[in-house]
C-alpha cells in the first residue's frame, strides 16, 4: 500500500529460533510448511481463500535494512554472523497455494512453503496475517452477499475497521467475496474496486430544509443521487422531498438513475411505505439502499419479511466479520529434508484430536462429479501420488469413517499451484474482477446443502490411503 519495509512484522521468536538454526549449523536445511485453518468462520460449510496478492508482495520485498540491523543488534542477544546472514537475506524457496477466491475446507493446505528452515519461519506471521485477514473478510462478505439474493452489496465498513489496512485490504477482500463496491476511495485508487457514496446526516443538517438539500445534491450530482432521507422523518419529510427533487431536477434531465437511503429505524416497514410512495409518484425506477448494522442473518430476515430493497450497504459487521472476528488460520511443520533431499514427514500430535496435524509434502485434489459438474470431495495425498480419473477413488467423512462416497464418474483437479519456485514469482496475478468471477464460479460449483448457513451439510475433506499410513505410522512410533 505504500513504502513500508515489512520484514520485522513478526513475531520475535521467529527470530530467537533462526538465530539458534543458524548457531546450530541448521540454515540451509529444507523445511516444509502448511499454512491452513480449523474451523469455518460463523458455523458455515466452507471459506473463502484470499490474501495471496499481498503475500506475493510481501515476497518480492523480503529484506532487511541497515536499520533493521541496528535495531536487532541492539537487543544484545543476536550472533553477529547471523546478523551479516540477515543483511543479504532474500527467499530462495517455493511456495504453493490455492488462487485467490477458492473454496476451502478445514485441515486442507491453503498454501505450502518448502524453503531453507529460516526464510521459512521468519515469513510466517506475515503469510497468517495476510492470509487469515482476507480470508476471514471474503468468507464473511460471501455470506451476506448470498443472503441478498442477487441484490447488490456494497462494502461500508471504513469507519468500524481495525486500522487503515483493515479498511483498505478489507475491502479488496470484500470484493473478492462479490460485494460490487466499496466507500473506501483508497480501496478504488490502489486496487479497482468501484467507490461510490452520496451523503451523510451533516450534508441534510448543513441547509436550512431538507428537500433545499436534496434538490442542490441533484443538481450538483445528477448521475449520482441517491438522497439519505431519515435526518427527521423518513415517511413525513424525507421521501416526499427526495421525490419532488428528483421529478424537479432529475427527470426533466431525462436521468431516471437515482436512489433513497434507509439508515435507520424499521428498515422492512420503511422501505415498503417508501416503496409504495415512489411507486405513486411514478417513480417505480428509483432504488431504495438499506444500510445500520447489516449481516446476512439481518439480511435473510428482511427478504422474509418481503423488505422492498435493492442495494445493501453493509459496514461494521462485515469489515470486522463481527460475529466470529478471527479466522484461525495456523503455519505449522509438516517436514524437513535430510542431508540426501529425503523428504521426511513431521507431524504434531496432541489430546484435542483437531489440533494433530496431516504429516508430509501434499497435494491437494478436488474431485468434480461429472454429471452435474458439482465439487464432490477434496482429497490429501502425498506429494508424488497422481491420481487416475478411469480408477474408482474411495472418499472418507472425516467425521464418519464408516460414511464413504466412491467415486467412479470424475474429474480430479489439483488445488495448489506453483507461486515462487527457487525465490522467483512464477504465478501471473489475476486481476480483481477475474478473482471475483472465479470466487462465484467455484462455489456456484458446491452443493446447495454445504452452502447453508445453519446446519450445513460437511464437505468430504479425506487423506490417501498412502498419507493415512504415513500419518498412522508417525502416530504409532510417537506412543
Amino acid at each position: 500500500m505504500n513504502e513500508r519495509n515489512l520484514s520485522l512484522l513478526c513475531d520475535y521468536y521467529e527470530l530467537t529460533m533462526s538465530n539458534g538454526y543458524f548457531k546450530k549449523g541448521m540454515a540451509d536445511r529444507i523445511a516444509y510448511f502448511d499454512v491452513f485453518f480449523r474451523t469455518v468462520p460463523d458455523g458455515g460449510g466452507f471459506a473463502v481463500a484470499a490474501g495471496l496478492e499481498q503475500v506475493v508482495d510481501y515476497i518480492n520485498d523480503l529484506h532487511f535494512s541497515d536499520d533493521d540491523i541496528d535495531y536487532l543488534r541492539s537487543k544484545g542477544i543476536f550472533d553477529e554472523a547471523f546478523l551479516e546472514y540477515l543483511s543479504d537475506f532474500h527467499f530462495t524457496g517455493d511456495i504453493y497455494a490455492v488462487p485467490e477466491g477458492t473454496p476451502v475446507f478445514p485441515g486442507e493446505p491453503i498454501l505450502t512453503v518448502k524453503a531453507p528452515v529460516i526464510e521459512a519461519q521468519l515469513i510466517e506471521t506475515y503469510l497468517l496475517l495476510a492470509i487469515n485477514h482476507q480470508s476471514l473478510v471474503a468468507t464473511k462478505a460471501n455470506r451476506i452477499v448470498r443472503a441478498a439474493n442477487g441484490r447488490a452489496v456494497l462494502e461500508f465498513g471504513s469507519r468500524r475497521a481495525q486500522g487503515a489496512d483493515g479498511a483498505v485490504i478489507g475491502a479488496r477482500a470484500a470484493y473478492i467475496g462479490g460485494c460490487k463496491g466499496t466507500a473506501c476511495t483508497l480501496t478504488d485508487k490502489l486496487y479497482g474496486v468501484p467507490a461510490s457514496g452520496t451523503m451523510a446526516h451533516s450534508w441534510v443538517q448543513m441547509f436550512d430544509t431538507e428537500y433545499e438539500a436534496f434538490k442542490t445534491y441533484c443538481e450538483l450530482y445528477p448521475q449520482n443521487a441517491t438522497l439519505l432521507v431519515d435526518t427527521y422523518n423518513t415517511l413525513k419529510s424525507g421521501v416526499p422531498n427526495a421525490i419532488r427533487a428528483f421529478k424537479e431536477v432529475l427527470l426533466p434531465k431525462g436521468i431516471t438513475n437515482f436512489g433513497i437511503r434507509l439508515d435507520s429505524g424499521d428498515i422492512s416497514y420503511l422501505s415498503k411505505k417508501a416503496r409504495k410512495m415512489l411507486d405513486e409518484a411514478g417513480l417505480e425506477q428509483c432504488k431504495i439502499v438499506a444500510s445500520n448494522s447489516l449481516d446476512e442473518h439481518l439480511i435473510c430476515d428482511l427478504m422474509i419479511q418481503g423488505a422492498k430493497i435493492d442495494v445493501f450497504g453493509v459496514g461494521e459487521r462485515l469489515i470486522t466479520s463481527s460475529s466470529t472476528p478471527v479466522f484461525g488460520g495456523v503455519y505449522k511443520l509438516v517436514a524437513v529434508e535430510n542431508e540426501d533431499g529425503e523428504i521426511i514427514p513431521k507431524i504434531k500430535v496432541s489430546e484435542n484430536v483437531s489440533k494433530i496435524t496431516n504429516p508430509h509434502f501434499k497435494k491437494v485434489y478436488r474431485y468434480y462429479d461429472n454429471e452435474s459438474k458439482k465439487a464432490i470431495a477434496d482429497e490429501l495425498c502425498v506429494y508424488d501420488e497422481t491420481v487416475n480419473e478411469n480408477e474408482p477413488r474411495t472418499i472418507f467423512d472425516p467425521n464418519a469413517v464408516w460414511k464413504a462416497k466412491t467415486l467412479t464418474d470424475f474429474t480430479a483437479r489439483e488445488l495448489l499451484v506453483p507461486i515462487f519456485k527457487e525465490g522467483k514469482c512464477v504465478y501471473d496475478l489475476p486481476n480483481l474482477d477475474d478473482i471475483q468471477s472465479y470466487c462465484k464460479e467455484q462455489i456456484d460449483l458446491l452443493w446447495d446443502e454445504v452452502k447453508r448457513f445453519e446446519n450445513p451439510h460437511t464437505y468430504y475433506v479425506d487423506l490417501s490411503g498412502k498419507l493415512w499410513k504415513i500419518k498412522q505410522k508417525l502416530l504409532n512410533d510417537i506412543k
